[in-house]
């Protein structure tokens, strides 16, 4: 006796997910609409593959036997390691330097595509995810970087989000004159100056009492975990928060609670603000000064601080930029897994990073960029209704009644396809009648063609109208009468197929 073949069970590794039809179209659509935006500003479209030589990703270098770290990698059979790219702007500097003297400069281009982390996943948390990124590269002036953060705003505007955003922008020259300031310079205070800018970075989460506390002797939870802090002392805690508390009206003390309403500055109240922190010394005063040009950019569009706004609190990319830094901030509220109202957070963002394409050549190279979560965007706009979440509509269905008529009915397919109707012929077990309409109607079909022995004796067709009939079968709660009234279903001649079809679909 013969041992049964032992089954593999199904299941996806994790951190990934499958994506159905209805999810693939949807974000498909957000995809079109981020494209015209950015293609309008003047940006291309450029390619780059999923796998990169490890050494040229640069973050994560072959330092072990197999350098995963972070990343998933493998050896190519000229034992070189390559690793699947794990973010669109690694490959961008290669790319730039690969081909610096046949592309234009500065060089504008946006790229789409999945990116993979080899890192514990959890809720909300993948594996592999999408970037939408867009960069210029070879231009280091601040209106370059002011360009990035008014086409993150329009991108919001035609997203349907107006009103419910806000592109904050910080400078990372100004934390580091900071820091350098209150004694936190060197080599030697790197892990506190870390500890501190994790501190800042939870501001809107935990408000300014949470991060004093992160900064000082350490921070306790909800539940009990605690978090070891800074250990700075009050004066050094006092300056790093009246600095990121520039934005607010008059500032903001320490024993404020967290749910104090804040009264936001115009921008240039909140860079008058940040001058006075620097005015006794040299340090800083470069990064308010491109901060002044970037503000002075978009008073001239017409892009006021209810869009783009000044707030010394973003950090982003503790090691990777070098000047101006930005996110998008949904300013709407959702629950949280707690049932708490919180605000929904950042979608994007970037800045300048003029060290990485300097890797590859040694002329300086300035870049500024930015980069959208595609997933989580796609999120947050079905979370306000901005998502087409509805299932794509499937194509006309042809049934097969006769099986040795199937030349008939893929004649019908073929003059529908050539009209440039999307149509298929039912190619499963035609003996139930029933279980073809199924089909249909599970593949969001909006309408089945219907060819027996008695329409083809007559030069007839049926045509039920799915979509029409679901309407009108919910009004009708008797069984035999909606046998009786075959709602949605109407016959035609067989050479209206086409024109009957166009109208039919035009009207749905």
């Amino acid at each position: 006796m013969t041992e049964k073949t032992k089954l593999i069970t199904p299941r996806l590794p994790r951190g990934f997910e499958d994506r159905t039809p209805g999810e693939i179209a949807a974000v498909g659509a957000m995809i079109d609409k981020i494209k015209a935006v950015y293609e309008r500003y003047g940006f291309d479209p450029v390619e780059t593959p999923l796998f990169e030589y490890t050494e040229t990703l640069g973050k994560f270098l072959p330092d072990t036997d197999r350098p995963n770290a972070g990343v998933f990698s493998l050896q190519d059979d000229d034992e070189q390691w390559m690793s699947l790219r794990y973010d669109l702007t690694a490959p961008l500097a290669r790319y730039f330097a690969e081909n610096f003297e046949t592309l234009p400069k500065p060089y504008r281009s946006y790229r789409q595509g999945y990116v993979f982390r080899n890192e514990k996943p959890g809720p909300g948390r993948f594996r592999q995810f999408m970037q939408f990124d867009a960069d210029t590269v070879g231009a280091g002036g601040p209106e370059a970087d002011a360009e990035m953060c008014m086409m993150m705003a329009d991108v919001m505007d035609a997203l349907g989000l107006a009103g419910k955003y806000v592109v904050k922008v910080n400078n990372r020259k100004l934390l580091d004159a900071l820091l350098d300031g209150i004694g936190l310079g060197g080599p030697s205070n790197a892990d506190t100056r870390l500890i501190v800018l994790r501190a800042i970075d939870k501001l809107d989460r935990l408000g300014v009492r949470g991060v004093g506390q992160l900064l000082g002797k350490g921070r306790e939870d909800e539940s009990g975990d605690v978090t070891v802090g800074a250990h700075l002392d009050e004066a050094q805690i006092r300056a790093i928060v009246g600095f990121v508390t520039a934005t607010v009206l008059d500032g903001i003390d320490l024993d404020m609670p967290l749910d104090q309403p804040e009264v936001r500055l115009p921008n240039r109240d909140t860079l008058a603000n940040l001058r006075r922190t620097f005015e006794e010394k040299s340090v800083g005063t470069g990064g308010l000064d491109e901060l002044d040009a970037m503000v002075s950019t978009f008073d001239a569009a017409g892009y006021g601080p209810d869009r783009i706004r000044i707030d010394p609190s973003v950090v982003r990319g503790l090691e990777y930029y070098t000047g101006p830094v930005f996110e998008i901030e949904l300013t709407f509220k959702v629950q949280n897994e707690k049932g708490q109202d919180v605000v929904f957070g950042s979608v994007g963002g970037g800045g300048r990073y003029d060290g990485l394409v300097s890797r590859f050549r040694r002329e300086p190279v300035p870049a500024t960029g930015f980069s959208i979560g595609v997933s989580r965007l796609a999120n947050a706009l079905k979370l306000t209704g901005n998502l087409g979440a509805n299932e794509p509509a499937g194509p006309v269905v042809v049934l097969v009644m006769d099986k040795d008529q199937t030349a008939r009915y893929q004649a019908m397919v073929s003059e529908l396809r050539q009209a440039g109707i999307r149509a298929e012929m039912f190619l499963g077990n035609t003996k139930n009648f029933g279980k073809q309409v199924a089909y249909a109607d599970k593949r969001n079909s909006p309408i089945v063609i219907i060819e027996g022995s008695q329409e083809r004796e007559q030069g007839i067709l049926q045509i039920k109208d799915l979509i029409a009939g679901k309407q009108a079968a919910a009004a009708i709660s008797d069984n035999a009468e909606w046998k009786a009234a075959r709602p949605g279903q109407f016959e035609i001649k067989r050479e209206d197929l086409v024109s009957a079809v166009q109208k039919l679909l035009s009207e749905q």
